[in-house]
């Protein structure tokens, strides 16, 4: 499914209990350090819409460096199902950022996190410690078919409540919306 991004970002109320199941269970992927930059064109504010349709992201992990675009598919509620995205892997990021400046893309808010991702089963999950918010959890989907976007989100709130870990409470919006937009930001219950 490539351009297509399926996934949950949540936070857990027994994260001990997911580490030891990734321990035991999944495959260890790597462990970095990932700053997100998040950049917005003048002509066209990102942040203005709610909710929030597009981002455009660099991203450094640990000097590897790569430039993203999304677009966030929303249900009759307001909920994003899945996104269309775009990454290209990039040499210079200094140099992406007077390009971005020169086309007057302004950078709206960075995401500083430290993260350890596992392959399990079609799945890709991570434990992101986000600076300025705590701890999530990030599960993708990484398999190759083609899946129902609502089907497999709920496969993955159920894989968590069925190892135990406890409240399951869905981020519907994103890391940088949660840090530019604190006031806004509500979690729900899955």
């Amino acid at each position: 499914m490539e351009d297509i991004e399926i996934e949950i970002q949540v936070k857990i109320e027994n994260a001990k209990l997911l580490l030891e199941f990734l321990e035991k269970n999944a495959k260890f992927k790597y462990e970095n350090r990932q700053v997100d930059e998040y950049f917005s064109p003048a002509h066209r504010d990102f942040t203005s819409l709610r909710p929030i349709k597009e981002w455009l992201r660099l991203r450094n992990s640990d000097g590897k460096y790569s430039v993203t675009y999304k677009s966030f598919y929303y249900d009759s509620d307001g909920k994003s199902t899945h996104a269309d995205e775009y990454e290209l892997s990039i040499d210079k990021i200094d140099q992406m950022k007077k390009i971005f400046g020169a086309l007057d893309f302004k950078s709206v808010t960075t995401v500083n996190k430290a993260r350890k991702a596992w392959n399990y089963k079609d799945w890709e999950i991570v434990m992101d410690n986000i600076e300025g918010l705590g701890d999530f959890v990030e599960i993708e989907y990484k398999g190759n078919g083609n899946v129902d976007p609502k089907e497999t989100t709920s496969e993955m709130v159920k894989f968590l409540k069925d190892i135990g870990c406890g409240k399951v409470e869905r981020n519907y919006v994103g890391y940088p919306f949660q840090l530019m937009f604190p006031e806004e930001v509500k979690f729900e219950e899955q």
